[in-house]
C-alpha cells in the first residue's frame, strides 16, 4: 500500500488510517481539528506508527479513534500535536529538531516527521492507559454532573478503550473560581456566570479564546431567578416590586461567594434600570434592607429557607428551587419567574495550563466530554435537573413556563467586563448598597439602645 509522509504538521495534513485517509487541518489560532472524511468503510480502529514521535502516535490515534463518537463530529486537539510539531522549536521526544515552527532550528517540521511512516500491518494492541480529569463545579450542579461524567465516562469507554475517571468539586461558583486561581488542580470548570471563568482565564490559566471552543460561546444551559415564597403565599409576593415591602424578608446568597446571588442582584437591578441608574439603585437598597442573611451559595440558600424557615421569600436559580421541591414533596413550596427576567447562562471550560501538564490524551478526553455537554442526551439530563436546555430543538420540549422580557448581561449592561467594574469590583455599586444596608442597621441598633 502507497504511503505519504506526514509533512508539515502544523498546517495541513494527511495520515493513513488502515486503507483510508483522514485529513487533520489546523484552522488559524487553533488546535489542530480532526474531521472524519474517510468514507464509509473506516476501519473500526484507525491506526498508524510514527517512528519517532511515540507520545504524537498515541495522541492522535486516540483522536482518529474519537471521531467515531457520536456524539463528535469534530475532536479539537489544540495543544496536543502543536507541542510535538515545531511551533515554537520544542524538541519532540525521542529525537528530531523542533523545525518547521515560528522560532525552530531549521529541519523538517516536527523533528523530520517526513520520516515517519504509516503502517497497515501493525495494529495498536496496547491497551490504553485511564484518564482523570477534575471536574470544579458550581453547588446546584452536583445532580446533574455526577450522572453526565458518568454517562460520558461509560460511551468513552466504549468507543475508545480509554477509562475516564472523573474527579467532582462542588461549590459557590465565586469561591471555586478562586480556588482554581489559587492552585486547585481542576483541568475542567462548569461555572454559575462566565463572569467567574474570565477571571480565571485573566490570570492566564485559561486560554481567552475559550468562548469559542464549543457551541453556543461555551453555555451549556441556562436558568432565570425564581422568587419563591412560603406555602400559600401568606404575603402575596408576586413580582419584583414586592420585595421592597417593609413586611417581606428577603433570602438571598452572598454575590461575593456565589453565582447565583450575582445573578440575583442583576436581575433586581434590571428590573429599575429602564428607569435610570439612580432608581435601581434605590430599588435595590430597599430589597437589601429586607435581607437578614446572605448564605454561601445557591443550596446553603435553599436550607436556610426551606429546613430553617427563615425569610418570607428566597431568590434563587430556578432550577434550583425546581430540584429543591422535587426533594421535599409534600414540603414543596409556591414559586414565580417573574418577566423581566435576566438570562442566566452556565458556562463550561478547559483549564490549559491544568490540562496541558497531563498527558495528551487527557485533553482530549476533556475535549471530548465539552462536545458531549452539547448532545441531545446531555441536555435532556440538563432538563431533567431543571435547567432549561440551549440546544433550539431541546428548547421545544422544554416544559418550563415562558418568560417574557429575557434580557443579556451583554445587551443591557455591556458585557461581563464592563458589569464586573461597575458593580463588582471593589467601591462598585454592590459595596456602596452593603455598606448603606450596614450604616442603616448600625443607626437602628443604636436608637435602641437609647
Amino acid at each position: 500500500m502507497p504511503h505519504r509522509s506526514l509533512g508539515r504538521l502544523h498546517s495541513d495534513v494527511d495520515l493513513i488510517l488502515g486503507s483510508k485517509t483522514q485529513r487533520i487541518v489546523q484552522p488559524p489560532n487553533r488546535g489542530l481539528v480532526v474531521h472524519a472524511n474517510t468514507g464509509k468503510r473506516r476501519p473500526k480502529q484507525p491506526y498508524f506508527q510514527l517512528r519517532r514521535h511515540p507520545t504524537l502516535v498515541q495522541s492522535v490515534t486516540l483522536a482518529s479513534r474519537v471521531v467515531g463518537l457520536g456524539f463528535l463530529g469534530k475532536a479539537c486537539l489544540t495543544p496536543l500535536i502543536a507541542k510535538y510539531s515545531g511551533g515554537g522549536g520544542h524538541n519532540p521526544p525521542g529525537g528530531g529538531s523542533g523545525g518547521g515552527g515560528a522560532g525552530g532550528n531549521g529541519g523538517n517540521a516536527g523533528g523530520n516527521v517526513s520520516n515517519a511512516l504509516v503502517s497497515d500491518h501493525e495494529k495498536d494492541k496496547k491497551k490504553l492507559a485511564p484518564v482523570s480529569i477534575t471536574l470544579v463545579s458550581f453547588a446546584v450542579s452536583r445532580k446533574a454532573y455526577t450522572k453526565l461524567t458518568a454517562q460520558f465516562a461509560k460511551e468513552y469507554e466504549e468507543k475508545t478503550g480509554i477509562a475516564v475517571k472523573f474527579r467532582l468539586s462542588f461549590g459557590g461558583s465565586g469561591t471555586q473560581a478562586r480556588a482554581v486561581v489559587d492552585g486547585l488542580p481542576g483541568d475542567m470548570v462548569a461555572l454559575a456566570l462566565p463572569l467567574d471563568v474570565h477571571k480565571i482565564c485573566d490570570t492566564g490559566l485559561i486560554n481567552k479564546d475559550w468562548q469559542e471552543c464549543a457551541p453556543n460561546k461555551s453555555v451549556v444551559c441556562e436558568s432565570h431567578v425564581a422568587i419563591v415564597s412560603r406555602k400559600g403565599n401568606p404575603k402575596n409576593v408576586k413580582s419584583w416590586s414586592d420585595l421592597t415591602r417593609p413586611d417581606v424578608q428577603v433570602i438571598t446568597a452572598n454575590p461575593k461567594t456565589a453565582g447565583v446571588a450575582r445573578w440575583n442582584f442583576l436581575a433586581l437591578w434590571g428590573h429599575k434600570q429602564d428607569q435610570g441608574e439612580e432608581a435601581s439603585l434605590d430599588y435595590c437598597k430597599k430589597v437589601f434592607e429586607n435581607v437578614p442573611i446572605q448564605p454561601r451559595d445557591a443550596r446553603e440558600a435553599s436550607d436556610v429557607f426551606y429546613k430553617q424557615g427563615q425569610g418570607d421569600v428566597s431568590l434563587n436559580y430556578e432550577n434550583e428551587v425546581i430540584l429543591t421541591n422535587e426533594t421535599y414533596g409534600d414540603g414543596a413550596l409556591p414559586y414565580v419567574v417573574p418577566d423581566n427576567n435576566v438570562l442566566i447562562e452556565f458556562p463550561v471550560a478547559i483549564v490549559d495550563k491544568n490540562i496541558d501538564r497531563k498527558k495528551p490524551e487527557t485533553r482530549v478526553a476533556a475535549e471530548a466530554f465539552l462536545q458531549y455537554l452539547f448532545t441531545p442526551t446531555a441536555q435532556q439530563e440538563f432538563m431533567d435537573c431543571g435547567f432549561r436546555p440551549v440546544d433550539k430543538a431541546m428548547k421545544k420540549k422544554s416544559k418550563l413556563p415562558k418568560v417574557r422580557g429575557i434580557w443579556t448581561v451583554d445587551d443591557k449592561l455591556g458585557g461581563w467586563a464592563a458589569t464586573q467594574k461597575h458593580f463588582f469590583d471593589e467601591k462598585g455599586i454592590l459595596d456602596q448598597i452593603q455598606r448603606h444596608v450596614g450604616e442603616k442597621r448600625l443607626a437602628e441598633r443604636r436608637a435602641k439602645k437609647r
